[in-house]
Formats: structure tokens, sequence, C-alpha cells
């Protein structure tokens, strides 16, 4: 697991800074597997997983909706059959916050939690 996956989120007001450059790449870093990606403006992180069926799938989905309401920090979950993906970005801020790399580490550390 990495150090960030053993982080918790912490409440993100709408004035609460984006995460800066250098830290987007510190983190990005420790989550190597996720991509940089940008919609309507916004910057996300984003990653596809793979299942072999659809009920796979469906499980991981709740896995992650668990965790995010354990943390009060909810992705957009696309799960299709034999695949889920996961978009983590800040609301509050229209962006990327350290938050958003808390939990994708989180999101990796639950596949290997089945």
């Amino acid at each position: 697991m990495s150090r960030l996956a053993s982080e918790k989120c912490v409440a993100c007001r709408p004035d609460a800074p984006h995460a800066t450059e250098a830290e987007i790449a510190h983190f990005k870093a420790q989550i190597p597997d996720w991509q940089l990606v940008e919609r309507d403006g916004i910057r996300r992180l984003e990653r596809g997983f793979r299942f072999p069926n659809f009920a796979e799938a469906l499980a991981f989905t709740n896995r992650v909706g668990a965790l995010a309401e354990a943390e009060g920090h909810h992705p957009a979950l696309l799960t299709e059959w034999g695949r889920v993906t996961v978009t983590w970005w800040t609301h509050a801020i229209r962006g990327l916050h350290k938050n958003d790399f808390i939990m994708a580490a989180k999101t990796d550390a639950l596949v290997h939690a089945r």
C-alpha cells in the first residue's frame, strides 16, 4: 500500500487551493497507472480497471462506493461489462486536490482486496 493510501481526506472548501504542479508530479508518481485528463476545463484523475465479467466489475464499483462514503469524497463511476472507469476530482474547487490522489491510491488498494 502506498503512503497516500494510508492518509485520510480532509474537508475541502470552495476556497481551498488546487494542487500545485509540483504536488501533482509528486503525488502522480505514487499512482502511476492513473491518467491526468481534462474535461469541461477541469483536471481529473482517471483509471480504467478490467474484470472478467460484469458481476466482478459491479462488486468493485460497490467497494469504491463504500470507500467514497466512508471518506466523504465521491468519484464519477462508469461500470460496464468487464470494466470500471473511476474518475476523481474535487467538485468544490473544480480541480485536483491532494484528496483526489489519496482516493486514487485507496482505489488501487481495493483491486487487491477482492
